[in-house]
C-alpha cells in the first residue's frame, strides 16, 4: 500500500521527528504542506505535550504523528558514572565546572502509561516507536484509540520483530540517519547497513509498507528509495536549516559548513549511539566510548560542559545531529522543503 493512502497524507515525506531540534511549529508546517509531520515527545512532560499537541490540532486538519521512545530505563550505576566523570574531568576543570555539582538523571524517558492515557484524551492519526515497541499493554492501548503505529527497524531481523507485533508500517533505518540508531534487537553496530542495501532487504521480508529513512536529502534520493520498493520516505536532517526548526546557531553554523561532511555515529552524548557532526568530545573521548553511562543517563555529565561551550560560541561539545548527506539542508520554511522534496515544486 502507498503510504499516502495508509496515513491520508498526499505527499510520501514524513518528517522525521527529530527530539530536541523541533517542537509543534515544524510537524505543522510538513502536514500542512502535505507531508507527515511529526512531534517528538521523548524529551517532553505530560503538560508540554498536551500544550503542543493543542497547537498542531489547532492550525493543521491534517493527519500527523507523536513519536516515543522505549528503551528500558538502566539501573543507575554509580561507578560507571563516576568513571565517566572521571574521564571528562579535565574538561570540568578547563571551565571551571565542579562535577559534584552536576545532578544524574535521564534526559529522555520512554513511553508510559501517563503518556498512553494522553493518546487516549488527544487521540492523534499516527503514533511511532523508536528502539523497538512498548510492552503488550500500552502498545494495545495505542493501537484502541485508532491510530496508525509505526516502527524503527535497523536490520531484517528487527522488522520482522515489528511486523510480528502488527505494526502498520517499517521504518527502514539506514546506517546514514542522522540521530539515535533505532537499533533494539541487537547493540552491535557491525549490524548496521546503509539505506539503499537494508530498504529492498525488509521490503522482500515484510508484507507491510516500508518507509526508507537515511541520507534521503532531495526529489532524486527520495524517487530512487521509491524505485526500491519504499512505500514513503521519512526526512530528517534536510529539515534542520528550515526556520521552523529550534537549533541552536551553532548547530546551523555546522551543518551549512564543510564539518557536516564528516559525521559519526557516537555514545558520548546520550550513552546509545547516535550520529552527529564530529567535533571536539567526539574526537577525543569516542566515538563509542565504553565508559559513557547507559542511555539516557550519559546524557547530564556532558550537559554543563555543552552550556558553557555555547556560552563561548563553540559547538566542541554539543551534539551535532546531522545524518551523513547534508546537502539538501536549506533555510527555507518547512512547506516549501516538503514540496520540494516530494518534486512537486
Amino acid at each position: 500500500m502507498d503510504i499516502r493512502q495508509l496515513l491520508g497524507i498526499s505527499l510520501p515525506i514524513i518528517q522525521a521527528p527529530m527530539a530536541g531540534a523541533q517542537g509543534s511549529a515544524l510537524a505543522i508546517a510538513v502536514s500542512n504542506a502535505g507531508g507527515l509531520g511529526s512531534l517528538p515527545c521523548a524529551m517532553l512532560t505530560p503538560d508540554a505535550m498536551r500544550q503542543e499537541l493543542a497547537a498542531i490540532r489547532a492550525q493543521t486538519d491534517k493527519p500527523f504523528n507523536v513519536n516515543f521512545f522505549c528503551h528500558e530505563p538502566p539501573q543507575a550505576d554509580a561507578e560507571r558514572e563516576a568513571a565517566w566523570r572521571r574521564a571528562l574531568a579535565p574538561y570540568y576543570a578547563q571551565f571551571g565546572i565542579d562535577p559534584a555539582t552536576i545532578p544524574a538523571g535521564p534526559g529522555r524517558t520512554p513511553f508510559s502509561s501517563q503518556a498512553a492515557d494522553i493518546l487516549e484524551e488527544l487521540r492523534p492519526p499516527v503514533v511511532s516507536f523508536h528502539f523497538g515497541l512498548p510492552d503488550d499493554t500500552l502498545l494495545a492501548r495505542a493501537k484502541a484509540t485508532g491510530a496508525r503505529i509505526l516502527s524503527s527497524a535497523t536490520t531484517v531481523e528487527e522488522a520482522l520483530w515489528l511486523e510480528a507485533r502488527g505494526v502498520d508500517a517499517i521504518i527502514a533505518q539506514g546506517m546514514e540517519a542522522g540521530g539515535h540508531r533505532g537499533m533494539f534487537l541487537t547493540d552491535d553496530l557491525t549490524t548496521q547497513v546503509g539505506t539503499f542495501a537494508l530498504l529492498p532487504q525488509i521490503v522482500q521480508a515484510v508484507k507491510v509498507p516500508v518507509i526508507a529513512a537515511g541520507g534521503i536529502a532531495d526529489a532524486n534520493g527520495v524517487a530512487a528509495a521509491m524505485r526500491l520498493g519504499a512505500a514513503g520516505v521519512q526526512i530528517g536532517t534536510a529539515y534542520l536549516l528550515c526556520p521552523e526548526a529550534t537549533i541552536s546557531p551553532i548547530h546551523r553554523a555546522a551543518l551549512a559548513s564543510p564539518a557536516a561532511r564528516h559525521t559519526a555515529v557516537t555514545n558520548v552524548f546520550t550513552g546509545r549511539p547516535a550520529r552527529g557532526i564530529v567535533n571536539r568530545i567526539i574526537r577525543e573521548t569516542g566515538p563509542m566510548n565504553p565508559q559513557a553511562p547507559a542511555f539516557p543517563l550519559a546524557t547530564s555529565a556532558i550537559a554543563p560542559l555543552r552550556a558553557k561551550a555555547e556560552a563561548i560560541g563553540s559547538g566542541d561539545f554539543s551534539p551535532l545531529w546531522s545524518g551523513q548527506n547534508a546537502s539538501g539542508c536549506k533555510p527555507v520554511p518547512a512547506q516549501e522543503l516538503t514540496r520540494m522534496l516530494a518534486g512537486a515544486d
